[in-house]
């Protein structure tokens, strides 16, 4: 899935041999030290969801984890889930640009988005992410389909379980009035953009069409705040995607965004036109 979820790169990485072997590894070493995946998840500061995923071979992990890992385990531990780590990252496909932006995104403490193309998938309900694949190119099969939304929908967890991470989203008004899927749909989206807006976490402004002053013209941006307080870029393309590190690039992204949030509507605006929109419809 893309950051945004309109695209075609997975956020979930396909399961592999590579996965799955250093997911029994992982498994196999919590075991031995006598600790379940409740005892262990949080000692090692992730939730039991994410563990569970990675000892089935269905989350890359994190590049924090064998450290992490290895103050609970013990240091043949801790060398062990290294090496392994280090082998799958050499792994084809499994260290594709979202790939990697998808780990960086499980840990961010600050989540920025502005998008210009969909609704972010962080924010889709399941009728719209269903709309989404029904329409894409190559057309997919019913399976295809269930797959990606089942992985799009888990992937939304992160705005429920990390409470301390600030998410902040500027949509243009243009996606909505696009109704993607239909009134019925775009009704659906307005109903859940305004629930997810209540969170304390969550911040969700729209974007005016008619904004004679707006920086956004380069198109679509994601900004995250790592645990050491770096900021991160990401940007994307039709089939292409890139992670934007250079401190330089990613100071001109935040600066970008900053203005942005000043152009776009407030949240009482926002909320606002969100509800005549819905009335419209």
């Amino acid at each position: 899935m893309t950051a945004d979820g309109s695209g075609g790169v997975s956020s979930e990485p396909e399961t592999s041999d590579s996965l799955k072997t250093f997911g029994a590894v992982l498994k196999a070493l919590r075991e031995e030290a006598g600790l379940t995946q409740e005892e262990f998840a949080p000692r090692v500061q992730y939730s039991v969801h994410y563990i569970a995923k990675i000892e089935q071979g269905k989350r890359f992990p994190p590049k924090s984890l064998p450290d992490r890992a290895g103050v609970v385990l013990g240091p043949v531990a801790k060398r062990v889930l290294t090496a392994g780590a280090r082998s799958l990252t050499k792994g084809a496909g499994l260290a594709s640009w979202f790939r990697k932006w998808a780990i960086i995104e499980e840990t961010a403490i600050s989540l920025y988005a502005y998008e210009c193309r969909a609704i972010p998938g962080l924010l889709q309900p399941e009728a719209y992410v269903r709309a989404l694949f029904e329409r894409r190119l190559p057309p997919l099969t019913e399976g295809q389909i269930e797959l990606q939304i089942t992985a799009r929908m888990e992937r939304q967890r992160l705005l429920s379980e990390r409470e301390n991470t600030a998410f902040c989203f500027i949509i243009e008004q243009c996606v909505l009035e696009r109704r993607t899927g239909g009134a019925r749909v775009t009704r659906t989206v307005i109903d859940h953009l305004l629930e997810q807006g209540a969170r304390r976490n969550v911040e969700i402004q729209v974007m005016p069409t008619r904004q004679e002053e707006h920086v956004g013209a380069d198109g679509l941006m994601y900004l995250a705040e790592t645990t050491d307080n770096q900021w991160l870029g990401y940007s994307e393309g039709q089939l292409s995607s890139n992670v934007i590190a250079a401190p330089n690039d990613v100071s001109i992204l935040l600066q970008r965004y900053g203005k942005l949030r000043s152009q776009a509507h407030s949240h009482e605006a926002t909320v606002s036109l969100l509800e005549r929109l819905r009335g419209a419809l």
